[in-house]
């Protein structure tokens, strides 16, 4: 009887719960599992494509507002889809390009709706984002560490190559995706913003591992460079001599325990002699006329001939390898108006990212880990393909998510400044009056 009119009750207050509150809820709840699921890429169709179209519309039906500070990075995206889709047309009859574009669309449509969705409850929304991304960043590094080991004969399911791979087809794209989640730990621990520090100090140093046994020679440099440049904006606007010191202090403490991490998975032989074979400038397969670097350079002629671009992966029938280079597979497969497009979108997040970075606004933390992060990986795409990773996209909507919010910011701190003027003259002048 009791536990029938518990049932009744919880019924009756969920009954209460307003529409909108509950769509909240669910929509927080989605959004949660959606960014967790980023790194789910072993699984086809992953988790994450999955719940994007439902987490899209629900966001949407509760509603997100558009602002003409997202106006930039809509068309830019757009304009590199557009010409994607033209340059597709000679090839409709070919089901790998006309899906490469169909997955293009979509991932344009994920960062407008990170845009959308980062402008409002900016800095809330933020840190669920980025908690459940280092959580994901957390567990694909376990797999990828018990992959490389072959803990419980796992070694085929998270390992290719010799390296860690966790829970991705590719170990470049494994360890620059966890660059990311060690960035917003690293910063929550320099500032002193993180509530459990010994926990994401662990967290720190598995994600770190996971990119180590990638042995991805691009996620390697893309952490370092990321690292520095998030560590030098952090400690440039310190306010206070005390956080600078704890910056550097911390900095130095992080920096000495990844190092002995480093030290100590080196010195287990395997590790070490695919690390001395990794940690090179160039591997056998980027060099000469038919390598990498080759192809690109043999490349260049073709597409200046090539308005509309050689078509969606076509790259790959010229010259048996895909470009892995993002901008001249932006012109390749997007012709000369997706490839001036990307250009467009690389250099705008560049600029207004590092606005973001030293401008002062309460959305300035954030964008000190999201920024370097979107750096490092336009920086990135002049070695290997990112044109269709899905974190790269997330990080474009909230870098100008942020924009839009930081404006939105500005507006209504000059609102309320005109009114404490105008207030303020209306008193002194009804003081001259009297």
């Amino acid at each position: 009887m009791t536990a029938a009119a518990d049932g009744m009750t919880q019924a009756g207050a969920i009954a209460r719960i307003p529409l909108r509150v509950l769509a909240t809820r669910v929509g927080y709840g989605l959004f949660a599992m959606f960014i967790f699921f980023a790194s789910w890429a072993f699984i086809e169709p992953s988790p994450y494509d999955l719940l994007a179209p439902l987490t899209l519309i629900i966001w949407f039906l509760i509603g997100l507002r558009i602002s003409v500070y997202h106006l930039v990075p809509i068309i830019l995206l757009l304009l590199y889809n557009l010409g994607g889709f033209i340059s597709l047309v000679p090839y409709l009859d070919e089901p790998l390009s006309v899906t490469f574009m169909v997955q293009s669309l979509y991932l344009a449509i994920t960062a407008i709706f990170f845009a959308l969705f980062f402008r409002e409850d900016t800095v809330a929304r933020m840190t669920l984002a980025f908690r459940a991304y280092a959580v994901s960043c957390v567990f694909t590094a376990v797999c990828g560490i018990i992959g490389y080991f072959d803990i419980a004969g796992l070694g085929e399911t998270f390992s290719m190559y010799d390296r860690a791979s966790g829970t991705f087809k590719d170990p470049n794209v494994f360890g620059s995706f966890l660059t990311p989640g060690a960035l917003y730990l690293m910063h929550g621990l320099l500032t002193g913003r993180t509530k459990r520090p010994l926990l994401a100090f662990v967290m720190l140093l598995v994600i770190l591992s996971g990119i180590l046994l990638s042995f991805s020679r691009g996620s390697w440099g893309g952490t370092i460079v990321s690292s520095a440049t998030m560590i030098l904006l952090t400690f440039i606007t310190a306010g206070h001599g005390r956080t600078r010191r704890r910056i550097v202090l911390l900095g130095a403490a992080t920096l000495t325990a990844a190092a002995l991490a480093i030290v100590a998975l080196i010195s287990i032989p395997e590790v070490g002699e695919i690390f001395a074979k990794r940690a090179t400038v160039t591997q056998d397969y980027d060099e000469g006329e038919t390598g990498r670097f080759g192809n690109q350079l043999r490349s260049l002629p073709m597409l200046l001939e090539a308005p509309n671009g050689l078509g969606p992966l076509r790259f790959r029938v010229y010259f048996d390898l895909d470009p892995h280079n993002s901008y001249i597979n932006a012109f390749a497969s997007y012709g000369w108006l997706g490839g001036f497009a990307f250009i467009g979108l690389m250099l705008s997040s560049f600029y207004v990212g590092f606005r973001l970075c030293v401008s002062p606004s309460p959305f300035r933390p954030l964008a000190q880990v999201a920024w370097p992060a979107l750096m490092m990986f336009f920086l990135q795409a002049l070695q290997i393909d990112i044109d269709h990773w899905r974190h790269v996209y997330m990080l474009v909507g909230m870098v100008w998510g942020l924009e839009a919010a930081r404006r939105a910011w500005l507006d209504r701190e000059m609102r309320a400044g005109r009114a404490g003027y105008a207030a303020a003259g209306t008193g002194l002048s009804a003081r001259t009056a009297a």
